[in-house]
């Protein structure tokens, strides 16, 4: 992009941030609220690899100042340089971008800070939290972990979202919950499915806030092991 990218652009330069300028190749709205972009890399999968709940950051101008968001890459294909994109559209400089993306537009993307490893012992049940604007990283974690039992609270979103399909029946149970309800219904659902499963793994990502809370509550309080839980903030919650 034209203007400079601000502190956050120097502090991922000197971290060894590769940068990169995606295409727009087609868009389709999911839903009313959800949209998904397809795009070219610019080289980008062939320079860093692929692995699952691979995020890069975009940049989008805000009122002429450099705002960044980070956004999990769907159907990554490295032979062919392409994957996609999903937006969970609300109100700020991302969303107005992804509702007006056409092909041939333009967007520059950095790829520093993502990484995935795989939890060792194998997990017996994953056990994942999030929300519309994880969609994209629960997906591909399920991916990854494919066949493994998995129970996923899902906070919000409308009908019609690409949920995870699990291959094999009764692996997935998928338990949605109303806005402002996820953190009481994670406590009381939790805990019991912790203690039937002997390597569960806790996978939490929805906004800062509650992802803070119910990290500390499945350290605490129910004693899981940092290497049993992943935790991240996706969005900030004003």
């Amino acid at each position: 992009m034209a203007q400079g990218r601000g502190w956050e652009g120097a502090v991922l330069r000197l971290m060894r941030a590769k940068d990169f300028t995606l295409t727009v190749t087609g868009a389709r709205d999911v839903t009313p609220s959800y949209r998904r972009l397809h795009l070219t890399d610019g080289g980008l999968l062939a320079a860093t690899g692929v692995h699952p709940t691979m995020w890069v950051r975009l940049w989008f101008d805000n009122a002429g100042k450099p705002h960044q968001r980070a956004y999990t890459l769907v159907d990554p294909d490295p032979a062919r340089g392409t994957f996609a994109l999903e937006f969970a559209l609300h109100e700020g400089a991302a969303s107005d971008w992804a509702r007006t993306a056409r092909a041939g537009d333009t967007i520059e993307a950095t790829v520093q800070g993502t990484g995935f490893t795989r939890p060792e012992p194998a997990p017996t049940h994953v056990l994942a939290i999030g929300d519309p604007a994880s969609l994209p990283a629960i997906n591909s974690l399920l991916g990854a972990l494919d066949g493994t039992p998995s129970t996923v609270w899902f906070e919000g979103g409308d009908d019609g979202l690409p949920f995870p399909v699990s291959p094999a029946p009764g692996r997935l149970e998928l338990r949605r919950v109303g806005r402002g309800e996820l953190a009481d219904r994670v406590r009381a659902e939790l805990p019991g499915l912790l203690s039937a499963t002997e390597h569960p793994y806790v996978w939490i990502a929805c906004d800062t806030r509650t992802t803070r809370t119910l990290a500390s509550y499945v350290r605490k309080d129910l004693g899981v092991p940092k290497d049993r839980l992943h935790a991240l903030g996706y969005w900030r919650d004003e």
